[in-house]
């Protein structure tokens, strides 16, 4: 006989936004969640979770261990390994353990290290943040050393979500989220670097406002609105997404520099390869196709008369990097973000729309409208392209948190925005 949500406690080790995220969603399930965070924040969780029947708030690992059946590691990717050698001994006999990080190669080694071997290993991930409706999005689970019995129980549990479920190894989890989100990030966070060192406010100046612009700023902000560790784990953890974000840099850097020596040959040559190489020649069923008058109404700033063209650098950077990668955004989409299918929407846009990409084009050659932004730009995605290569979290998280108290003061507007923009691609694509 199956257990019930009477018998079974699930235990999750880190309190933060999507730590939250789960316990609140797996208690209002009727499950027993036993939940803890750091000592520092046990008086003010009891209160926040006071009224919460399903939700008891332990004091540390060792008693959610002791006392849980199926136990998530919430914590940052960099300090899975720390967290899990400090309560893993303590876990109850036979219990099922998973985690929530992001890349799931440390976190695979952390439990195979330090968790006794009666325990059953099966993590998860959710494809999305916590400001995102959970129904209908990717949720990843990983059957890395469990009985079917065990993997059975946790996807019971899950079903909560109402998620879309998708089974992988962690090793094709870890190279799925590199394709789509490294780079993807990338691209985000430069722009809003390049803003802040321009001293921009982008929803500030006509050019930037509607269409294309407006998912520009919306998800840059939305990223900055987030904790830094949320991309530092997959961007300085996962091999694969280095070599991303090096060659996104690469492409940025080169498709600037044909731009200033106006060599018009030689850009629109390239941008039409890496587009036929991406695209094909025909339109695709599974295309999104974001265009602009389904993304005017998501603005932060009242739009102008007439749009400014745009030579679009992160966006032919984006392609540019696939192609050269060899890489097809497609293949993933059932475990895609909505972030990306947003990226991707704007940029199949962009390149199955030949006039718009003819307009690129030549706004690259010769306008200079957008001279200084690209410039800045191409020096930020070097720059965020070094720092993931040095591997060093220090220097990401000042980095990032630099420009997230530059742009603070818009967040609450950019969320609500950003949730309505994010709906209304769901409702598009159908959550594929």
């Amino acid at each position: 006989m199956d257990p019930t949500s009477a018998d079974i406690s699930v235990g999750i080790i880190g309190m933060g936004d999507m730590g939250k995220l789960y316990a609140r969603t797996i208690g209002e399930a009727g499950w027993r969640v036993n939940a803890c965070d750091k000592s520092e924040n046990y008086e003010h969780l009891k209160g926040e979770f006071a009224g919460s029947n399903n939700v008891s708030i332990k004091r540390d690992g060792h008693l959610v261990s002791q006392a849980s059946d199926f136990i998530i590691y919430s914590v940052e990717a960099e300090m899975i390994d720390k967290v899990v050698a400090e309560y893993g001994a303590s876990t109850k006999t036979g219990a099922i353990v998973g985690g929530q990080t992001s890349c799931k190669a440390p976190e695979m080694a952390a439990f195979e290290k330090h968790l006794p071997k009666d325990v059953d290993i099966v993590s998860c991930h959710s494809m999305h943040g916590p400001k995102v409706d959970a129904k209908g999005q990717p949720l990843v689970l990983i059957k890395h050393r469990a009985s079917q019995k065990s993997f059975d129980l946790v996807e019971r549990i899950m079903a909560c979500f109402g998620s879309k479920l998708v089974h992988l190894t962690a090793e094709e989890h870890d190279r799925i989220t590199a394709d789509t989100q490294a780079a993807t990030h990338a691209a985000f966070l430069s722009m809003g670097t390049a803003w802040q060192a321009n001293n921009q406010f982008p929803w500030e100046m006509p050019r930037y406002i509607g269409g294309i612009e407006n998912v520009k700023i919306n998800v840059t902000l939305r990223i900055y609105s987030n904790k830094w560790h949320v991309y530092a784990g997959l961007a300085l953890l996962n091999p694969a997404a280095r070599q991303q974000i090096r060659q996104y840099a690469q492409s940025v850097t080169e498709l600037f520099g044909l731009m200033l020596v106006g060599d018009h040959v030689a850009l629109e040559k390239r941008v039409k390869m890496a587009g036929v190489a991406v695209f094909g020649t025909t339109q695709s069923k599974n295309e999104v196709l974001l265009r602009d008058e389904l993304l005017d109404p998501f603005s932060l700033g009242k739009a102008p008369e007439a749009k400014t063209p745009n030579n679009h650098l992160s966006l032919l950077a984006m392609v540019d990097c696939w192609w050269k990668l060899g890489l097809n955004p497609y293949d993933h989409m059932i475990c895609s973000t909505p972030l990306f299918r947003l990226w991707l929407g704007i940029t199949e846009y962009l390149f199955r729309k030949p006039s718009l990409l003819e307009e690129a084009i030549q706004t690259a050659i010769r306008d200079k409208t957008y001279r200084r932004d690209d410039l800045e730009f191409t020096v930020a995605a070097r720059g965020w392209s070094d720092c993931v290569s040095s591997g060093n979290f220090v220097a990401y998280r000042d980095r990032f948190k630099k420009i997230q108290d530059y742009f603070a003061p818009r967040f609450p507007e950019a969320t609500k925005v950003g949730n309505e923009m994010i709906k209304t691609i769901l409702e598009r694509t159908g959550v594929r």
